[in-house]
């Protein structure tokens, strides 16, 4: 294989031109024969045993040039795209346009590459550090909490339910007198008031009491996920088995000791303070973060390809179909979950997808302006930590990723850093 040519044809798109010689292609060609031949019957042969010549000579000689092409092009390309210093954002587009045993093979891979990038004012960005106090009602929402899940479930079947209240029902739903699928349970704990169910099945229980069997009547609301059921009018037969509300104890030292490792609620409440007060920071440096990030973007120019934008929506889709596959759920029945398409689904991510392609670019500008690189010690500690992270042998997560990209992932993180050392913090 030579790479012949190549050429910058529009705004990230470079063309390369690949020479195959006529050796290769005669290797490949053989190749191919020789795979594909216990496949083919001639008059006169057993299966499989039909000399080369003698299919060529019967069905062209151009016979086995397409898989005999496709099998030795992706390794040429690859070979040319290494050659030629490009970095690739997408498959390259390739195009056979010569071809003959006598010459070889000629190819036309467009490739979409990576943008040339502007960066400026990186260095000394100014930003404001903005911590959010925690007040005394803050500590004592947190604090209150203890008392909830220390509350007790005591019997009220002898008043009407009201707001706060636990109830239990069976219910059983109808629209035109006709069972919907998915109305009907046994035993429902319901807090009423928590909103859980559409506006009016909660309210509807309210004043009533233990052992009553009523009817209740609800209009779905016009969004609704069960298309069906959208703004449908509907009945719920209601049967209130029992009534319960909340005890909540007082937050004193005695549920302090019993239910926590402090003595009393002072030593309790500061411990809540110092963790409400480092989340705050954390909250504080994180938006300082996002500031330098956003600042960083604005001082960048490039003419961005769509497809790197494409590729990150698609990446993000990927890592959410990872993230449900333990639950045993699948892209397509969390869309119906949720009420999502797959186009609504891209489109939600596309914002985010833009500032991370846009600030990634942006990051290994200043690598390459700064001159950043990462140590074998930092390559082999990013390969050690992706592999503490998800459960793996270090050989495995090598066999993988590439010492390049792990080296430039370790030089954005320098970037990075340097970014933030250099700012200033108001």
């Amino acid at each position: 294989m030579s790479l012949k040519a190549v050429n910058n044809t529009e705004k990230n798109t470079v063309e390369l031109e690949i020479e195959i010689s006529a050796e290769e292609f005669e290797e490949a060609i053989q190749k191919t024969y020789l795979k594909t031949r216990k496949r083919i019957s001639m008059p006169g042969f057993r299966k499989g045993k039909a000399p080369r010549k003698l299919i060529e000579r019967e069905y062209g000689e151009e016979f086995f040039f397409e898989d005999a092409v496709n099998s030795i092009a992706p390794k040429a390309i690859d070979s040319a795209v290494d050659e030629s210093g490009i970095e690739l954002v997408d498959r390259p587009d390739a195009k056979v346009t010569q071809i003959s045993k006598e010459n070889g093979v000629v190819i036309k891979a467009t490739c979409t590459v990576k943008p040339e990038v502007e960066i400026s004012d990186y260095k000394g960005i100014e930003v404001e550090k903005v911590v959010n106090a925690v007040t005394d009602e803050d500590v004592d929402k947190k604090a209150n909490k203890i008392c909830e899940k220390n509350a007790r479930l005591i019997n009220a079947d002898d008043r009407e339910a009201v707001n706060g209240d636990i109830v239990v029902i069976d219910f059983k739903g109808f629209k035109d007198d006709v069972a919907f699928e998915g109305g009907e349970a046994e035993d429902f704990d319901l807090e009423l008031g928590s909103g859980q169910f559409i506006p009016g099945f909660e309210e509807q229980i309210v004043g009533h009491k233990a052992g009553e069997s009523f009817d209740i009547n609800v209009t779905f609301p016009e969004e609704y996920q069960v298309e069906e059921l959208k703004g449908a009018d509907a009945v719920f037969k209601i049967n209130l088995k029992e009534v319960k509300f909340k005890e909540v104890p007082l937050l004193d030292d005695e549920l302090i000791k019993d239910s926590t490792e402090f003595d009393t609620v002072d030593e309790y409440k500061a411990d809540i303070k110092k963790t409400l007060e480092e989340s705050a920071e954390k909250a504080a440096e994180n938006d300082v973060e996002r500031k330098l990030f956003d600042k960083l973007v604005e001082n960048m120019k490039a003419d961005v390809p769509q497809v790197m934008y494409d590729n990150r929506v698609n990446e993000m889709l990927q890592e959410l179909s990872q993230r449900l596959a333990p639950q045993g759920i699948t892209l397509q029945q969390y869309f119906q979950y949720t009420g999502q398409s797959l186009d609504s689904a891209k489109k939600v991510y596309e914002g985010q997808a833009k500032s991370q392609v846009d600030l990634r670019l942006a990051l290994e500008q200043i690598v390459k302006l700064e001159g950043i690189q990462a140590s074998d010690e930092e390559i082999e500690a990013e390969y050690t930590r992706i592999a503490d992270a998800y459960g793996l042998e270090v050989d495995a997560v090598k066999a993988q990723l590439t010492d390049k990209g792990i080296a430039l992932d370790v030089a954005v993180s320098k970037a990075v850093d340097l970014v933030k050392e250099t700012a200033v913090i108001k």
